[in-house]
């Protein structure tokens, strides 16, 4: 028997709802039993940061509502009737059909029934959602193969510097929009353009850019590497594949090297501007060296408890940028196992050979107790959710949450991504140690 799960750290794949919520004028119909989108919605849009519900979200989110009725006669008609009210009553750009456990079991056709609304001109995709087959992140990968294979078209012509980016999965991470507008400042500045379809503006219009751009960027351990893989195969578009996301000067220049000779762009240009970042940076972190150097307000070690993407970016900024010591590094996003030693190895080359064990699980009942076992040298710094809070008070150490679920903080447009996104979690770290020192 599977041993129970406490503290979870994410949703089931129709919480890929949210990922279509991200898209501008998108709308998600669920075709799934009463209740299942309201908690999803609850946990990774309201908990999670107070994101809230946006444009046809939350409670405004279609439902075939199914029951015992569609359970022994079949739910097609019931989700055909409403689609068709969807589009009579909501004013969207795009469409998406998410199936629940209940549709994906009593194996309703519902390709069939959106394909006859695809025949129509009916801009409508499905995805097949069934909560017992994955997580949310799982479901984000769905989604995107559906825009890929159902609606995308082969491009006329391809236009040179146009990227895709592809990277942290919507609401799930809740600097989500933060960080994809960082990411992409960045890549405009030296001198390629940005096409992401998740954001405020972004729907229609840059889906349908996809299939134009030079190559697909994926910023992300394992995440969105399958849509990246689907994208060459159908359109042949190549992909660049850099596993972590750029946090503080060190990560963040690599990058910007790495993107610029990937792109063949004048790498003169990209040390100017790289130069030109971290003299700002830098400005910043000398002015307060006094501070940020006293030993009695230092936290010397960091634990991190979060998705894949955020635990491996935020150690090697902690790392290679603050001169913190790494104690265990726990991912909680359920990573495939056939990721599992190429993560590994990243934790294996800090500066100055430092290394980092990493662990993977989804228990957060289990990943506190392992907490609790270490023998920490000095207070630490834990860098989790909100579920580490009470854990923080418990061994005195400093906490901080920055994955799901974020309950205790309101995230709005704020991002750790780059020189500046660095600035802010120095920021943020340094004002739990001021505080408490007080």
């Amino acid at each position: 028997m599977s041993p129970l799960v406490e503290q979870i750290r994410h949703v089931c794949s129709l919480g890929a709802l949210q990922s279509v919520l991200a898209i501008d004028r998108a709308i998600p119909i669920l075709h799934a039993g009463p209740g299942c989108g309201q908690k999803l919605w609850g946990a990774i849009g309201v908990e999670n940061g107070c994101q809230g519900s946006g444009y046809a979200g939350g409670h405004t989110v279609p439902c075939t509502n199914i029951g015992e009725k569609e359970v022994i006669f079949g739910g097609e008609e019931r989700l055909r009737r409403t689609v068709e009210n969807t589009f009579k009553v909501i004013d969207g750009d795009f469409f998406v059909v998410l199936t629940g456990c209940t549709s994906d079991i009593i194996g309703d056709d519902v390709s069939k029934v959106v394909g006859e609304f695809q025949e129509q001109g009916k801009p409508i995709v499905y995805a097949e959602t069934g909560g017992f087959k994955g997580s949310n992140f799982f479901g984000h990968e769905l989604v995107i193969d559906a825009i890929i294979d159902q609606y995308l078209r082969p491009a006329e012509k391809i236009e040179q510097g146009l990227v895709n980016i592809w990277s942290v999965v919507p609401f799930q991470d809740p600097f989500w929009v933060g960080n994809l507008k960082a990411i992409e400042k960045l890549v405009a500045e030296i001198g390629l353009k940005p096409n992401s379809i998740f954001g405020p503006g972004k729907g229609v219009k840059e889906i349908n850019n996809i299939p134009k751009a030079q190559f697909n960027l994926l910023l992300s351990p394992w995440v969105g590497l399958k849509n990246v893989k689907r994208l060459k195969e159908k359109f042949a578009t190549p992909y660049l594949h850099y596993p972590v996301l750029p946090i503080g000067p060190t990560e963040t220049g690599r990058f910007l090297r790495t993107l610029g000779d990937y792109a063949g762009l004048d790498q003169k240009k990209i040390e100017k501007i790289i130069e030109r970042h971290e003299d700002d940076y830098y400005y910043y972190i000398e002015r307060t060296a006094d501070i940020l150097l006293e030993t009695r307000l230092l936290p010397r070690r960091f634990v991190t408890v979060a998705d894949s993407i955020f635990t491996l970016a935020i150690a090697k900024f902690l790392v290679n940028d603050l001169g913190l010591l790494p104690e265990k590094q726990f991912i909680t996003d359920g990573v495939n196992p056939e990721f599992h030693e190429d993560i590994r190895k990243e934790f294996q080359n800090f500066n100055d050979g430092i290394t980092g064990e990493v662990l993977f699980s989804s228990d957060g009942g289990w990943v506190q107790e392992e907490i609790r076992g270490i023998r920490f040298r000095g207070r630490p710094l834990i860098l989790g959710s909100a579920w580490e809070r009470v854990l923080g008070a418990e061994i005195n150490a400093y906490h901080l949450s920055i994955a799901m679920p974020v309950s205790d903080r309101m995230i709005l447009n704020r991002t750790y991504v780059g020189y500046d996104g660095a600035l802010r979690l120095v920021e943020d770290i340094y004002s739990l140690v001021l505080d408490d020192f007080q």
